[in-house]
């Protein structure tokens, strides 16, 4: 009797797994990918109200000796945008990671994406640091506040992700653009040293953290596999016991680079968490910038 209930248990559990990258399980949703939607991938299409076609021109601003290209994201028509900044990670400015920015200006803001790497020749994915980033993701803040579109907005919101929450924090503490900053959002960041050992890495976040005064907010996936759930944990409640407001929003059922997971591995709940996520971004960023 037990044989068959553990051959009936077997039965009914969804399919093993291939040795794919991300992908761990393959539920029905997923083979056919009925709920795919091109419009919402490509250009950040959503069925809600305020969306917003989007055209994308090249600028450059100077660090030093160096000079930073930028994308600058602007939504089609005469309304006025907030505009915001977007921080990429260790992946850097690709094709696939171009679509967070623009889901976000889609949503009605002006983003200001620099290629922090490509100015100072450092290949993607980089294993160090490079505390020259730390200046040039702080001026990508200056340069945005003073565009014509920026024109009366006094302070911006920062969004960033992996790495870019590290280079977030790094700018807005250690390079003091608090003052000009009004709100932190960041998926799944970076909240150490990249070169810290590994204990610190696991079990402590950066000191700049308890000095974050603006607004927090974080998203993190269930089955974040780099180690990064405990100290993001520990930041975020380190901030509530300074009565700040910050906040972490947990996804059940999805890892690292839900936001960006390309069409081959892609699920249903990672669409669904990147829907939610932006939507609930920009609500947050709306409510520390108010409408333009």
């Amino acid at each position: 009797m037990c044989a068959a209930l553990l051959c009936l248990a077997l039965a009914a559990a969804p399919a093993a797994a291939t040795h794919e990258p991300w992908a761990t399980t393959r539920y029905p949703q997923d083979e056919a990918k009925w709920w795919w939607d091109a419009d919402w991938w490509q250009r950040g299409t959503l069925p809600v109200p305020a969306n917003h076609e989007v055209g994308t021109r090249k600028a450059a601003y100077r660090s030093g000796d160096v000079e930073v290209p930028v994308e600058v994201h602007v939504p089609k028509g005469n309304a006025r945008f907030p505009v915001v900044v977007f921080l990429h990670g260790r992946r850097g400015i690709d094709p696939v990671t171009r679509l967070v920015p623009l889901r976000l200006a889609a949503r009605g803001f002006v983003v200001v994406a620099p290629d922090l790497y490509s100015g100072r020749f450092i290949e993607p994915f980089p294993i160090r640091h490079d505390p020259a980033l730390e200046e040039d993701a702080a001026l990508a803040i200056d340069f945005a506040l003073a565009l014509p579109e920026a024109r009366g907005q006094a302070r911006t919101c920062v969004v960033s992700h992996t790495r870019g929450g590290y280079y977030s924090l790094k700018a807005l503490v250690t390079k003091a653009r608090q003052g000009k900053t009004a709100c932190y959002v960041s998926y799944y960041p970076h909240w150490q040293h990249p070169e810290a050992p590994e204990a610190m890495q696991v079990y402590q976040y950066a000191p700049e953290v308890d000095a974050l005064q603006v607004p927090v907010l974080v998203f993190l996936g269930e089955h974040e596999q780099y180690q990064r759930v405990r100290p993001i944990l520990a930041g975020i409640e380190s901030l509530q016991k300074k009565k700040r407001d910050a906040r972490v929003i947990v996804y059940p059922g999805v890892g690292r680079g839900f936001d960006f997971r390309p069409p081959e591995v892609r699920t249903f709940a990672d669409d669904l968490a990147t829907q939610d996520s932006l939507q609930r971004a920009a609500a947050f960023i709306r409510t520390h910038l108010g409408s333009r």
